[in-house]
């Protein structure tokens, strides 16, 4: 199970923003989650430190460790004592109510983002529907 990083693989960074309104333990967590999603993050992958993460993110190591525990508790991570955190290699199950909070998360930042651009909501839904047109023509051919 242990895993060094590999060679030529760059180690995963977390970024943070500050200014959306996600606590930043979520923001973590949904990193994670999301660098496994895109291939980034694979089973055995060794996670930076908690120390060092904190102190890349210049943040309390306790909020660190609080997105790590929780992801550890849903089985998505491995703490081994004194060699590190790694992503398990057990398939992550999403319950229902971690994929609503994940939808309203996606659908908020998605508002905010498209407000700040000088779209209303409005825009945003006449816009998604006319893809949602455009897939079930695309379907019945």
């Amino acid at each position: 199970m242990k895993n060094t990083p590999q060679l030529g693989k760059p180690s995963f960074e977390f970024r943070l923003d500050l200014a959306s309104g996600v606590p930043v333990y979520r923001q973590i967590i949904d990193q994670i989650m999301g660098g496994m999603a895109a291939g980034a993050l694979a089973g055995g992958d060794q996670l930076p430190t908690v120390r060092q993460v904190a102190v890349d993110l210049a943040i309390n190591p306790n909020t660190v460790g609080r997105a790590y525990r929780e992801l550890e508790i849903r089985g998505v991570l491995e703490t081994q004592q004194g060699t590190g955190t790694f992503i398990s290699h057990q398939p992550v199950k999403r319950d229902d109510l971690e994929r609503e909070r994940q939808l309203n998360q996606l659908v908020s930042d998605f508002v905010a983002r498209a407000g700040a651009a000088g779209f209303t909501v409005d825009d945003l839904l006449e816009q998604l529907h006319e893809r949602q047109n455009d897939s079930t023509k695309r379907n019945r051919r």
